[in-house]
């Protein structure tokens, strides 16, 4: 019980990291987005539409989360935006390449 109360704050303290100051952004201003070939840059742009559409409704794409961090929000929002485990490794791609 003590394990998931400090993952309940390491979650809301992450969470409140997402939120930008500075109001959404344009679908294509936090990373990467031009097409170029081969399956990563395909894998980021699905990441990325994957983010706008279930996550960038409340959160912009965090700029100083280490991969680490960022798998581990994914994990807890996951199941609070019931998010599909494709969702999650596209998202993940997209957010930590």
């Amino acid at each position: 019980m003590k394990g998931f109360a400090i993952a309940l704050v390491v979650v809301a303290l992450l969470a409140g990291g997402l939120q930008s100051k500075a109001g959404p952004q344009s679908p294509g201003s936090g990373k990467k987005s031009a097409a170029a070939p081969g399956s990563k840059a395909r894998l980021e742009q699905e990441g990325e539409r994957r983010f706008q559409a279930n996550c960038g409704r409340c959160h912009n794409p965090p700029e100083s989360l280490s991969p680490r961090e960022v798998k581990a929000v994914l994990q807890h929002m996951r199941v609070r935006a019931m998010l599909s485990a494709e969702d999650e490794r596209l998202i993940l791609k997209f957010l930590a390449p």
